[in-house]
């Protein structure tokens, strides 16, 4: 018998600590959220124009998304979004997925940093209530890069999105039509806890929020600030 307790004892240990393994990618995945967008805020004359990110309803980091094939193709990677609320703070991050087909779409390279910004509420509603397509549900454009950038802003007023990706160490807009954006429910609650919502955690109802999802929520901050 007490061998028997042991061994009940060990499982229940283990089955204690698989949160926190379960999160050890999740917080990879925002350590290099983080990473890519300090990086790319940081190059000179070709960042996201910080009056863009500040007028922002909500923001998407999306590293490393793959590319299958070449010409024709797809591509599927894993990201973070934050909503930005009304006293002008982000919300912490729900995990999302970004999959869908490619034409084109940086030929050749294998790997592509994304980064999305929504002008207003509808799009992130469509997300975290099902499934969102960019240029289907809502029109999204290559967004303007630098500090001289406001001609270019003024001309796509009517884009609800602005996209942009770095591949090769080079940054830009891109259009991003047909690529289909979800939550990330099992990385959410692998970090959030279970049963944890997409709504909840961008309402603020989570705490004990992991070191590397609150570096995503401050560089958001630090990057929007008056």
């Amino acid at each position: 018998m007490p061998s028997l307790a042991r061994v009940c004892l060990a499982v229940a240990l283990l089955v204690l600590a698989l949160p926190a393994v379960a999160g050890e990618k999740e917080n990879e995945r925002a350590s290099n959220a983080v990473r890519v967008l300090q990086e790319v805020m940081q190059a000179p004359d070709k960042a996201i124009p910080r009056d863009l990110l500040t007028n922002a309803y909500a923001v998407a980091v999306i590293p490393d998304v793959i590319k299958a094939g070449f010409v024709v193709g797809g591509r599927h990677g894993s990201g973070l979004l934050s909503i930005k609320s009304a006293d002008g703070t982000w919300s912490n991050p729900s995990y999302i997925s970004m999959t869908g087909g490619s034409v084109g779409f940086q030929a050749g390279v294998s790997s592509t940093d994304v980064i999305l910004v929504f002008r207003n509420q509808r799009g992130v509603e469509s997300i975290v209530h099902g499934k969102f397509t960019l240029g289907a549900d809502a029109s999204a454009a290559a967004g303007p890069v630098g500090r001289t950038a406001q001609a270019s802003t003024d001309a796509q007023l009517k884009a609800e999105i602005y996209s942009y990706s770095r591949a090769r160490g080079l940054f830009a807009g891109v259009a991003l039509d047909g690529s289909a954006l979800t939550i990330d429910n099992k990385a959410n609650q692998a970090v959030y806890g279970n049963g944890v919502t997409a709504r909840r955690i961008l309402d603020g109802g989570v705490s004990n929020v992991p070191g590397p999802v609150v570096d995503f929520r401050d560089r958001l901050e630090e990057y929007t600030s008056q």
